[in-house]
């Protein structure tokens, strides 16, 4: 009997869940800089975020997409790129816009200045062969192959030019993944965001990808992207090869995006559990669109109230959380909202994490989630409210904690102030903001 050495294990499975035993929260190049960011800017946002954040749990700096174009531009991507390449045909970081890359080291350098710092480090894939190395005919590292004999031409990304599909019933084709993710392990890279994968969902590029993570001897978190129309059908194979996978398309500063992701984390929750987290998209807060592939520089066009219940939607459906904006350019009242301590306490010790109310009231909706605490008696409640004007609303507890336990006394705690625990008496009685939300942690008292 022939044993696939790569073949899901439940050591596999327990390798996967230790990768990412709560949902991953960091920094983010796209909402900000698109596919332009700088080494120097990479350096100033994971300054911010050792500084500011990772105390609160924010411990990964990402760089997203064509890190390996030197003519990468604002708004939109550049047909015919003259792409980075190795000899193999592997992308490495543009010189003029990564210097310590210069001379071969890759990202090895500025992995290094990031892991000082005392974070992980991150970049981001278009799934396939870029199409230069195709045109070059370049050969795979440590065959007798070229990227010609693998490319799949008619299996290219609809929406960014620099790749092509391979074709997987050719050997070349795990080779080709091989030899890319092993530079990126070389590197120092512990996160790894591949694009174009689920939208259609691509399964053997998937697998490919991650039997070459396992092949290359480093632990990295694998993030698939971008998940338009994702069916939770493909659960069990996201479990058994990645650790995120987006839900929705791109997510912006607009409140439609914000409400969209109701619908969508309360279809994922049930499934969360460490080592598989479906995403719910970056995080548009903070100072984003300096040079980014939509919109105009800006703050975040999310009213206070908005950014509140998208932080607590995220974290109540235990979405990873990734930051878009530009740290060193941000507000300190937007980093003092990601730099609540609720937020990575809920996302990381929550249990049962599930929407328990959604009723159309007048003119909007009110929507309520709870989650228990592994590891105690507390409670977490956040009583959403969609609607134009401020509103008040009333949950009785037994909804929220049981008929049995609600007969007991109980106390609220506001996530979102700094005040005291308040007794209730049968229910929780707010008044909720405009698209905003109003966050409890309730205690037997």
């Amino acid at each position: 009997m022939t044993v696939d050495p790569d073949a899901p294990t439940p050591r596999r499975e327990r390798r996967t869940a230790r990768l990412a035993a709560t949902p991953p929260m960091g920094w983010n190049s796209w909402d900000c800089f698109g596919t332009t960011v700088t080494e120097d800017e990479v350096l100033a946002n994971a300054t911010v975020l050792r500084d500011r954040l990772l105390p609160a749990g924010w411990d990964t700096v990402v760089v997203d997409i064509a890190w390996y174009d030197p003519t990468a531009r604002a708004h939109g991507y550049n047909d015919g790129a003259p792409l980075v390449l190795d000899d193999h045909g592997r992308q490495l970081p543009a010189p003029n816009r990564f210097p310590s890359a210069a001379g071969g080291a890759g990202f090895a350098p500025l992995a290094g200045a990031v892991h000082g710092m005392g974070l992980r480090f991150g970049v981001h894939l278009m799934r396939g062969i870029p199409r230069l190395a195709v045109e070059r005919d370049l050969p795979i590292l440590g065959t007798t192959w070229s990227a010609r004999d693998v490319a799949a031409p008619d299996d290219a990304c609809a929406w960014n030019p620099d790749n092509v599909g391979v074709d997987h019933d050719h050997p070349g084709a795990q080779a080709w993944y091989d030899a890319l993710i092993g530079q990126l392990a070389g590197w120092g890279v512990d996160f790894l965001k591949v694009d174009d994968m689920l939208a259609p969902y691509h399964d053997r590029d998937v697998e490919a990808v991650a039997r070459a993570i396992t092949r290359s001897g480093r632990e990295i978190v694998l993030s698939l992207s971008p998940g338009t129309h994702l069916s939770t059908t493909h659960l069990g194979h996201l479990r058994e090869h990645a650790q995120m996978w987006r839900i929705s398309d791109d997510l912006w500063d607009r409140w439609e995006d914000v409400h969209a992701q109701l619908a969508r984390l309360a279809r994922w929750a049930p499934y969360q559990r460490p080592g598989g987290w479906a995403d719910a998209d970056m995080l548009p807060l903070g100072r984003i669109g300096v040079r980014a592939e939509r919109g105009e520089p800006r703050d975040s066009r999310l009213t206070p109230d908005e950014q509140r219940t998208l932080l607590t939607l995220w974290v109540m459906g235990r979405s990873p959380l990734m930051v878009g904006g530009h740290l060193p350019e941000t507000h300190d009242a937007t980093l003092d909202l990601l730099a609540n301590p609720a937020l990575a306490t809920v996302l990381a010790r929550s249990t049962e994490n599930r929407e328990i109310v959604r009723e159309p009231v007048d003119d909007g909706e009110l929507v309520v989630w709870t989650a228990a605490a592994g590891d105690g008696d507390t409670r977490w409640v956040a009583v959403f409210w969609t609607g134009p004007t401020e509103r008040r609303l009333t949950v009785p507890l037994a909804s929220v904690v049981g008929a049995v336990a609600a007969r007991g006394p109980w106390s609220a705690t506001d996530l979102w102030s700094d005040g005291e625990p308040e007794r209730l008496d049968g229910a929780l009685d707010v008044v909720v903001a405009s698209h905003g939300v109003r966050w409890f942690a309730l205690d037997p008292a």
